[in-house]
């Protein structure tokens, strides 16, 4: 008898690639001023900084999402939750059209076991239909057709009404346990 594998969407931007720490590094390069983590809770990644403009001239800046780094422990995560799911890169690239082959790219270079068939580059996520999505962002949570995890980032801190992971720790050790309750 085939056993069905269940299958995980997982963003890029905020949950696979550290674009927090892209956007810090971006502004105090351009302004040299480093805006502490504190002083973004719980604001829009643009109203986080003091020049609001700049995020969204960033995303549209060649090579900003090519060298994104990559999101502590998630290459690790990845292999691991492979082992026993189906796993879907679920980016909404569309937006911004020539970040496409910076993030193929991107991927290729830090997740080189992920087939292209497990590539999902779109721009409306609640069309997608996995069993779990892995997202920092409730517009896309919200609408998700499985269960939803959000991964912490400064801009969700007030959103509190999806199950949240602060690392990919946290979501290997939810994943075990979602494991367990199948069995």
């Amino acid at each position: 008898m085939d056993v069905i594998r269940k299958k995980i969407g997982i963003d890029m931007d905020g949950v696979l690639a550290d674009i927090e720490a892209q956007f810090m590094d971006w502004y105090e390069k351009e302004y040299g001023i480093l805006v502490p983590r504190e002083q973004r809770l719980g604001v829009s990644e643009s109203e986080g900084f003091p020049d609001q403009m700049a995020i969204r001239r960033y995303v549209y800046t060649p090579g900003f999402f090519r060298t994104i780094p990559v999101m502590p422990g998630a290459i690790e995560a990845v292999k691991t939750l492979m082992e026993d799911y189906d796993v879907f890169i679920v980016s909404a690239a569309t937006e911004f059209p020539q970040c496409l082959a910076e993030k193929m790219e991107w991927l290729n270079e830090y997740f080189p076991f992920i087939s292209w068939k497990n590539i999902i580059l779109c721009g409306d996520k609640s069309v997608i239909d996995t069993d779990y999505l892995i997202d920092d962002h409730c517009k896309n949570l919200d609408f998700c057709k499985g269960k939803p995890v959000m991964f912490n980032g400064s801009h969700n801190v007030n959103q509190l009404h999806h199950t949240r992971v602060m690392n990919w720790k946290e979501v290997l050790e939810l994943f075990a346990k979602e494991k367990v309750s199948v069995i």
